[in-house]
């Protein structure tokens, strides 16, 4: 059976550093695999402005949308390899989000997931995943490396507007469709 933190069960507890989902469990990454799947619903933990790192759990398949939005102090996430979809703005204005590596299993990022990371420097887009959805990395202001694989056929719109430090990006031929102002910040060679 799955377990789920339901929409909005922490919704702007700015002061809430630290989660703890029963007695029997330390924190959110020791909720066993054997309770799984778990699915964070849409604004679980949005606007948690002491929350610093993220560590979710292994049974984890879907990340809400809006999950973590606004959660301004939030620098690390560590996704596993259970999480088959990213929410639409999941991590939206998560301003010092400098750290996050997406694993293999993630085959949908969802529109804006990490727009307004404004702290976030690098990011590879894993091989399972074919779009990049509109306004993604919309605003990433500190983006200046990212990787696209061969399995991206499509851009969206806006995806990596207003990302003033990405200077180069390589797009694979797979890609057929590169949307309106998809790359519109600057970069000089494509």
């Amino acid at each position: 059976s799955a377990i789920s933190i339901e929409e909005s069960a922490f919704d702007y507890c700015s002061s809430l550093s630290q989660i703890t989902v029963s007695s029997t469990f330390d924190s959110l990454a020791d909720v066993p695999t054997s309770l799984s799947p778990l699915i964070i619903g849409h604004h679980a933990f949005a606007g948690l402005t002491s929350l610093t790192e993220v560590a979710i759990p292994f049974s984890t398949t879907h990340i809400g949308c809006n999950c973590f939005e606004n959660c301004c102090s939030l620098k690390k996430v560590t996704i596993p390899n259970s999480v088959k979809n990213i929410g639409f703005y999941a991590f939206y204005k998560c301003s010092s989000l400098d750290e996050i590596t997406l694993p293999l299993s993630v085959t949908e990022i969802g529109h804006h997931a990490f727009s307004k990371c404004t702290s976030l420097r690098q990011i590879a887009i894993p091989s399972s995943v074919s779009s990049i959805k509109e306004g993604t990395f919309e605003k990433c202001s500190a983006l200046k490396e990212i990787t696209i694989p061969s399995s991206v056929t499509s851009i969206g719109d806006c995806a990596f507007i207003g990302c003033s430090s990405l200077k180069e990006i390589s797009i694979p031929s797979s890609v057929t469709r590169i949307g309106d102002k998809a790359f519109m910040s600057g970069i000089k060679f494509i």
